[in-house]
């Protein structure tokens, strides 16, 4: 019996680490208009097997260690994963001045924001273990918006998730372009996106003809999925463990409604 449990102890040691040799990560270089853009994609790479995807809008920071974390997840989950480089290669904000400005620009000009939004598509797309049938996008405040906004383009894609995105539009009648289901998870205290923003985008759903969803989120304000922010609501971005733990499951539960019998149960 005591050998029987050593071997045991030590297949259990072993597991974690053959799980964490069959994922694929990798550093993308890719392009829009000229522009070289530089994303992160990962999968499970025991298996060829094609699956669904996922492209990952990062918030106004960027490509970051957290959507990259986030990404991998999405692989444990089943899926290929692609963070979103909507920038440029180098172009990294340095503080949240810096990622106002950057974030205003393509908030400015949406067409730019749907176009970097497509080439991140396209390059998940590339992949040679995603289905390029079974697609969707998710977005984290700015990224919410992107993710919103590249469904409103009228792109390919089976869901679009906005996790404390904004959700304005200057084109609410580009709603009926969209393909998509969607799926926007809110704080219901977020100062940063008033009522009558939220009153606007359902407003915009239903006119649209879109199959859409919204879950809110008591005691929960903007950034409530980023552990970074701290704990101080007051401030209008805090960080919520009930809300990020309660929007992730909303999600996983939103994909497998798209994708079964792909993604894992």
């Amino acid at each position: 019996m005591n050998r029987f449990l050593a071997i045991m102890i030590v297949l259990l040691a072993l597991a974690p680490m053959a799980a964490a040799a069959a994922a694929h990560k990798e550093t993308v270089e890719y392009k829009h208009n000229g522009t070289v853009l530089e994303g992160y994609l990962a999968y499970d790479d025991s298996s060829k097997e094609k699956r669904p995807g996922a492209v990952v809008v990062p918030d106004w920071m960027g490509v970051a260690d957290h959507y990259k974390s986030i990404a991998d997840k999405l692989v444990g989950l089943g899926y290929v994963a692609f963070v979103a480089d909507i920038y440029g290669k180098g172009v990294r904000p340095a503080n949240t001045e810096e990622a106002a400005a950057l974030a205003n620009k393509y908030k400015s000009d949406r067409p730019a924001m749907r176009a970097r939004a497509l080439a991140a598509l396209e390059a998940l797309k590339r992949s040679p273990v995603v289905d390029p049938d079974r697609i969707a996008a998710i977005g984290y405040c700015f990224g919410g918006t992107t993710a919103l906004e590249l469904a409103r383009s009228g792109a390919p894609i089976k869901g679009v998730v906005s996790f404390h995105g904004g959700l304005g539009s200057p084109t609410p009648e580009d709603a009926k372009n969209i393909k998509a289901k969607a799926l926007a998870l809110h704080g219901a205290d977020d100062p940063f996106v008033p009522p009558a923003e939220v009153a606007a985008f359902q407003d915009e759903m239903r006119k649209g003809g879109v199959d859409w969803q919204m879950i809110f989120y008591g005691d929960a304000v903007h950034s409530f999925t980023k552990p970074a922010a701290g704990s101080d609501k007051s401030k209008g971005n805090a960080y919520n463990e009930k809300a990020d733990r309660r929007s992730w499951k909303a999600m996983k539960t939103f994909f497998r409604e798209l994708f079964e019998p792909g993604a894992k149960k």
